[in-house]
This record gives structure tokens, sequence and C-alpha cells, in this order.
């Protein structure tokens, strides 16, 4: 699915002291993804269209620029925007630091806005292990995730690995399985967990108490912080 060039931006959280480590940010949320995970929460701005344009979302930034440090760049999907490189110019033409929330489909995108210098931290989701990623995600795009992950390993902006746990889904081997596909691929940071949040509406209708997940039978080989 393509972001369209006209009105990307479903819609925008104005503040957060969470989602960019240090800063005060606003989120943009980018309407449209090339994925569609059972657990996702937020299927109205995958499926839907997008209602902000990029000069009305530069003219919110132009009011705030004494008021908040960063912009975190999230969706859906931001690399489907095909203007994201100028508008990450635009951003950073503004005093703001830039984060980025990605799937990793997108790797020669991805290497595109690390190389223009305006990215200052990323983070991207891990979705599952190459078995079972075409099962979670509905894509074909483990491949471009890996890719995106050796992008990632040898440029110098700060990044982290991120996945969403739902038992039903990945169990503890499973996580086990990726933190060893993370090794071997040099990651070296901190491997992030974020609890499945139980939505009215998900993407997969997933059961809303889904079977406890052991925390002691994960691995030891990297080092794993749980969120939520």
């Amino acid at each position: 699915m393509k972001n369209s060039g006209g009105k990307p931006i479903f819609d925008i959280t104005p503040f957060t002291m969470l989602d960019f480590p240090e800063h005060l940010s606003c989120i943009v949320w980018f309407a449209g993804c090339n994925m569609r995970c059972a657990y996702c929460y937020n299927p109205h701005i995958v499926l839907g269209e997008g209602n902000i344009g990029a000069d009305e979302f530069l003219d919110f930034l132009r009011k705030r620029t004494q008021r908040l440090e960063g912009v975190v760049l999230s969706g859906g999907e931001c690399t489907l925007y095909p203007k994201l490189l100028e508008l990450c110019r635009e951003i950073k033409e503004l005093g703001f630091k830039i984060k980025i929330d990605t799937n990793g489909s997108n790797p020669k995108i991805l290497d595109n806005l690390l190389k223009s210098g305006f990215i200052d931290f990323v983070s991207i989701d891990f979705k599952a292990a190459k078995s079972l990623f075409k099962s979670v995600t509905l894509s074909n795009f483990y491949d471009a995730f890996i890719r995106s992950l050796q992008i990632l390993r040898l440029n110098s902006v700060p990044f982290e690995v991120r996945t969403t746990v739902h038992a039903d889904l990945l169990s503890e081997k499973t996580i086990n399985e990726m933190a060893d596909i993370l090794l071997e691929n040099g990651y070296k940071g901190v491997y992030y967990l974020q609890n499945y949040l139980h939505a009215k509406q998900t993407l997969g209708g997933l059961n809303a108490n889904p079977k406890k997940f052991d925390k002691t039978l994960l691995t030891d080989k990297i080092k794993i912080e749980f969120r939520n």
C-alpha cells in the first residue's frame, strides 16, 4: 500500500514525554501501512486516509519551536510517504530532532534518510522470526527487515529494536530465536519487548487475554527489557 503525497498524516499527538528518549516531542501518525499485523491496535490509521497535509503539520511545528524538542514520525508506516526526506529537511530547519518509527520494510529509503543526516534516533519493529513473519504481518518483508537492521548497525545513528508480544502469536522459544537473530546481525543494544495492549478493535481480532508469557524462559544472551 502506498502512502499518498497529498494529505499523508492521519493525526498528530501534540505532546509526549515517552516516545523519544530524553526529548519532549510530538508524534506524527502517517496513514497507511504495508503490513497487517494481527495485534495492531491502530487499524483506523493503517486502513484510513490522511487528514493533515505536510504544510499544515509544518505550521503546527512553527508554533511550537520553543515548547518541543523533537518529532516522532510514526504510523502506519512513515517510510511510505514519498516526500519524507524533504519533510525531514524542513523539520530539521526548524530546529527539531527527529525520531523514526519503522517496520524496516524499506531499507533503501531508511538508508537515504540516515545518510541525509536528518535522523537522530530510530525504533525498528522486529515483528517475528522468518518462519512466522508472514502469518503475523501478512507480508513478505522479513529479508527487507534484516537489510534495514544491517544498515542501522553500520550507521552511527542510535537505534533500538522492539517487538510487540502477544503470547498466542509469539512464544518464549520464538523470542529467543529472534534474540539470536539480532545477535547474529551484530545488534548489541537492549531488545525491548512490548506487551500487547488490547483495544476494542485490532486487525486480527485477537483474544484480549492471551496465554501467560513466562519471562523466566527468555535467553540471557542479550539484554531484554519489557515495556507497558
